[in-house]
């Protein structure tokens, strides 16, 4: 194979990576978007509805748990195909549980739906930094700035669809079916073996020794980063507009549309900070977006202005932006076994989105969620202290000296 045509197929490996990330947030954002259309097909309350979202819950979790056994077993490519396969069948399902008006069968498409992406999150980040390894150039943070970019067409798709008459069951038909096609032409770009072949050859954890991952003690600075970044982004997802409205005095419109800010500024950093982590360094990029991620949060918390407020948003959400797709290929950089470690931090991220909601509801409830927002900035400065966790290993020379990257 000559060095142009293995370049081509390389970047046809990115762009697919790229299209997995894109197609799922796609599909978040295709029932997200419905969901008051969806709680009154399905005739529930909110704490009703609150338990038919659980199924996603439940399915992230026990998909991501089991990804990173999946990928060292069968390797990344199964893993990916039977991931989408699983999501698009969950979105099928939420359709044909909606036509049926079944709460059950909707939040089983669901844990379906979040089963797929979980399962599937492990394997495409550790094909996403063996491409960043192969390419010599950051790419994780632009991959899951493709996410972001699948969220935000998918929230403009669902507003403009719901602005038709477009009945909910119909759009989430069309959302399954129409990225079947572009999913099967991007697997074709992902070849088999990573993770299975990483693990298998003998060499390679004599090349690159290391703890394991529960005895590593920079993974567990990595899972500490992670946790607090993924904590701030979760926090902004489901308290933001809610923050604004009873935190600030903004009408449900005008929270809604601050929310929009929050989710330009993830967008922006994950496709600029690429560019910024070449020309410095993991580390200096999560120390300062964590800086700034606290500095939007703090104006939250302790301005009382509606300007301050919507321009903060956009500090928070740049702040918050890198901290799961740099955390991700730090941890494959700590060691052998790169599933099983970038499981780790993954798990660990998704924890934080799970046990975040419940918490500031609690001490939202006691003690405004304006002072609740405190325990969030807390965390995001541990992580700009512990942010050195994330330096590239050293590249040993043919000298046997070691150079940082």
């Amino acid at each position: 194979m000559t060095a142009v045509s293995s370049r081509k197929l390389l970047l046809r490996r990115t762009w697919a990576l790229y299209a997995f990330f894109f197609l799922p947030g796609l599909l978040m954002a295709s029932w997200a978007t419905r969901t008051p259309t969806i709680r009154d097909v399905l005739a529930v309350s909110i704490s009703e509805m609150g338990i038919v979202l659980f199924g996603l819950s439940v399915g992230s979790m026990s998909g991501i748990l089991c990804s990173g056994w999946l990928v060292k077993r069968f390797g990344a490519q199964p893993v990916i195909r039977n991931g989408m396969m699983l999501v698009v069948a969950g979105m099928l399902m939420m359709s044909l549980a909606l036509w049926l008006t079944s709460p059950w069968l909707f939040a089983l498409g669901l844990a379906g739906l979040g089963s797929g992406m979980g399962s599937a999150e492990v394997a495409i980040n550790v094909e996403g930094a063996t491409v960043e390894r192969l390419r010599q150039k950051t790419l994780l943070p632009m991959m899951h700035g493709f996410y972001s970019l699948g969220t935000l067409t998918g929230a403009g798709l669902g507003m403009a669809l719901t602005g038709s008459g477009l009945r909910a069951e119909l759009h989430l038909l069309l959302a399954g079916l129409i990225v079947i096609i572009p999913m099967m032409i991007a697997m074709t770009a992902i070849p088999a073996g990573t993770g299975k072949q990483s693990l298998a050859c003998g060499n390679d954890a004599a090349a690159r020794p290391g703890k394991p991952f529960w005895k590593d003690g920079k993974l567990l600075l990595i899972g500490l980063i992670v946790l607090a970044m993924a904590f701030a982004e979760g926090s902004a997802n489901d308290w933001l507009p809610l923050l604004m409205v009873d935190g600030h005095g903004f009408s449900p419109t005008s929270g809604s549309l601050i929310y929009a800010g929050f989710t330009l500024g993830m967008t922006l950093g994950r496709f600029g900070g690429g560019w910024f982590i070449d020309r410095y360094s993991r580390v200096a990029v999560v120390r300062a977006s964590a800086v700034l991620g606290a500095l939007g949060i703090a104006m939250v918390i302790f301005i009382d202005s509606a300007f301050v407020a919507s321009l903060s948003v956009i500090f928070w959400g740049l702040g918050a932006s890198l901290g799961f797709p740099l955390t991700i290929s730090a941890a494959s950089d700590t060691g052998p076994d790169a599933p099983t470690r970038v499981s780790v931090v993954a798990t660990t991220g998704y924890l934080a989105f799970l046990v975040g909601p419940p918490l500031l509801g609690f001490l939202g409830e006691r003690y405004g969620l304006r002072n609740a927002m405190l325990v969030v900035l807390a965390l995001v400065l541990v992580a700009a202290l512990a942010a050195k966790a994330v330096a590239k290993p050293p590249v040993v020379t043919h000298r046997g000296k070691a150079q940082t990257q």
